[in-house]
């Protein structure tokens, strides 16, 4: 598919390069082809991601990156974008290119003197841009990988495999020691479960149905099950944990990203509402059992080739709302057998 964009950019004198983030993890690891596509087009350049914290361990951990700059909740209004902007200007960067789509990046870019700025032409920015792309309805049907390596082929970036293997980029031995500093005793299978998600609950299928799996696997196969997540699953998580029969040991919460990825890298199986960890699971290619409900998984499904998306079709999804309006149905309709059938499949063949 070719994208409009007014012109290429230069293929050489591009020294420092200025990557705006997105902001959700999930995002980010879908932006990782796109980040290795302008690796792999200026090789030689010192190439600097400017992300929240949230998201910055995604892009040390999985790219060839030279430096992160942590866009801090300070810089989350007018006065701190400009503050920013000055930041910025001093770093004498050569070209920015905007992997979010909002136009504060824009207007941080130009603040900030950067003489070649590039992006989609979303969100009223494209005067803000030297090298735009336009972004149609064709392009906001993709999944999201696709959605940010056509951004930068469309401004000459070169092709690269889209296909993630951050498996080679986690260490055994340094997982290894993430996972025994959590579980102790006897080494058994480890099954992953992380029942949470950040954007609302009509992502979220529910606690009681995420126990009864958990209870299911652990009676049919010698594992440990975990639970993984942010500070703000911490609640769906414990209730989780004590909804169930069996053992489970709660970490949502307790660990930091780069720790949850380690230890997702052990998972024999990882379950997932759609989230950022589930995009995680998915990129190290660990099997992933991916609930989908009110999201769309034509632009947001797992990439990992042994992901399977678990879902009914109903005529409101997806919705892309917060919290369901109406009956729930799209989550309602997923029953615990219908996951559990998935994991057996999956666990009988690895």
């Amino acid at each position: 598919m070719k994208l409009n964009s007014n012109r290429k950019l230069p293929p050489e004198g591009i020294n420092k390069i200025l990557i705006r983030a997105t902001n959700w993890i999930g995002d980010a690891i879908l932006t990782i082809p796109a980040v290795d596509s302008i690796r792999a087009t200026y090789p030689q350049a010192h190439i600097a991601v400017l992300a929240k914290p949230l998201v910055a361990d995604i892009y040390s951990l999985f790219t060839g990156i030279d430096e992160i700059i942590l866009y801090e909740k300070e810089y989350d209004n007018a006065l701190g974008v400009l503050r920013l902007a000055r930041r910025l200007k001093k770093m004498k960067f050569d070209l920015a290119i905007l992997l979010q789509n909002a136009i504060e990046a824009a207007i941080m870019s130009w603040a900030a003197g950067i003489p070649l700025r590039a992006g989609y032409n979303s969100d009223g920015r494209g005067s803000l841009l030297t090298h735009r792309v336009r972004r149609n309805r064709e392009i906001k049907k993709l999944h999201q990988t696709d959605y940010y390596l056509e951004m930068v082929k469309a401004l000459g970036c070169v092709s690269v495999n889209k296909e993630m293997h951050l498996e080679t980029k986690i260490s055994s031995p340094d997982a290894r020691s993430i996972l025994q500093k959590y579980i102790t005793g006897p080494e058994k299978n480890i099954i992953g479960i992380s029942p949470g998600a950040t954007y609302g609950p009509a992502k979220r299928w529910f606690p009681e149905r995420f126990a009864a799996v958990a209870d299911k696997i652990a009676g049919a196969f010698a594992c440990r099950i975990i639970l993984l997540g942010g500070k703000s699953d911490e609640e769906t998580a414990e209730e989780v944990r004590r909804l169930a029969q069996t053992s489970i040991i709660n970490l949502a919460g307790k660990t930091g990203l780069k720790e949850a990825a380690y230890l997702i890298s052990q998972c024999r199986l990882f379950i997932s509402n759609d989230s950022g960890l589930m995009h995680i699971a998915g990129a190290l290619n660990v099997p992933t059992i991916a609930i989908f409900g009110s999201t769309n998984p034509q632009t947001t499904s797992p990439v990992g080739k042994q992901s399977v998306v678990v879902r009914h079709e109903v005529s409101c999804s997806p919705c892309l709302k917060e919290t369901c309006p109406t009956d729930f149905r799209c989550m309602e309709l997923i029953s615990v057998d219908d996951v559990f059938a998935v994991a057996q499949n999956i666990l009988h063949k690895v």
